[in-house]
């Protein structure tokens, strides 16, 4: 795992729930040792995450505190609410379409980033889709743009079309053997020995499966494989998080010192697991 990606992690589960979202820099140092990186490698990726623009710092007596920025708070509840709702969502039949026309290499990839975000896959190199009425936000993506497009509406009129586009636009089959292997490594019924053990496992858990919400365009059911594994990774992941919650939340407060406080579980309208934000 690398350590910014850890950062997020331990950041996203539990330090945004400690006041106003801040760690100090030797407890999160001792934290990440746990998961090998050294205190010099922590100084080095914080210092760095703070230029980009994702952390604040602030003085506490001797002690540098680095705190979530409006920018991080943003990513962090985004990413929180993708990875825990999965919502069955009905579908008309209709697709949002985007076709591109040339544009430089950077400009392209900043587009490409979004799109995958926003659940869109690339039907061919200028075409991109997405089922549902997408408009707007294809349209807000392509006008922050330098690259002309069409954004438009469509149907195939044929279920078996509309399949074939999705196993076009998206790898299902190499996704749903992601999804496969992530529930077959993380469904452990062996209980931690230590508080520490249950924060590393939880860790991995999560920025295991935290990938998922960049790649899975969350199709409707109907275009989905009749074997599709994505509701068993997340049945088994939203089960571990919680099993773990309290011995990893008690390892983190006795490394830190911090006190983690709002991070009640709460069960959402379509029964997954959520955790409010702390106050």
């Amino acid at each position: 795992m690398r350590p910014r990606s850890l950062v997020f992690t331990l950041f996203g589960d539990y330090f945004r729930y400690c006041g106003d979202g801040g760690a100090p820099l030797r407890g999160l140092s001792d934290v990440l040792q746990l998961f090998g990186v050294e205190p010099a490698t922590t100084r080095v990726v914080m210092s760095r995450l703070r230029a980009e623009g994702w952390f604040e710092t602030r003085r506490d007596g001797r002690l540098t505190t680095y705190v979530l920025s409006p920018r991080a708070w943003t990513l962090l509840d985004e990413g929180r609410d993708r990875i825990f709702r999965h919502i069955a969502r009905e579908w008309d039949g209709q697709w949002t379409l985007i076709a591109t026309r040339a544009g430089d290499r950077t400009a392209r990839d900043e587009v490409r980033k979004r799109l995958t975000w926003l659940g869109f896959g690339q039907l061919q190199p200028a075409i991109w889709i997405a089922p549902g009425d997408r408009m707007a936000s294809a349209r807000a993506v392509m006008e922050e743009s330098d690259i002309e497009s069409d954004v438009f509406l469509s149907r195939t009129g044929d279920i078996d079309g509309d399949r074939s586009l999705a196993g076009r636009g998206w790898d299902l089959e190499g996704l749903d053997r992601l999804y496969r292997d992530f529930a077959a490594a993380h469904d452990i019924a062996e209980p931690p020995s230590s508080d520490e053990e249950a924060l590393v496992r939880r860790v991995h858990l999560t920025d295991d499966y935290r990938r998922f919400p960049f790649t899975d365009p969350d199709l409707p059911a109907v275009l989905l494989p009749a074997s599709w594994s994505g509701p068993r990774a997340h049945a088994v992941f939203v089960q571990r998080h919680g099993e773990l919650h309290d011995a990893a939340t008690a390892a983190v407060e006795r490394l830190t010192g911090l006190r983690i406080v709002g991070a009640h579980r709460v069960f959402l309208a379509d029964g997954a697991v959520g955790y409010t934000r702390g106050q």
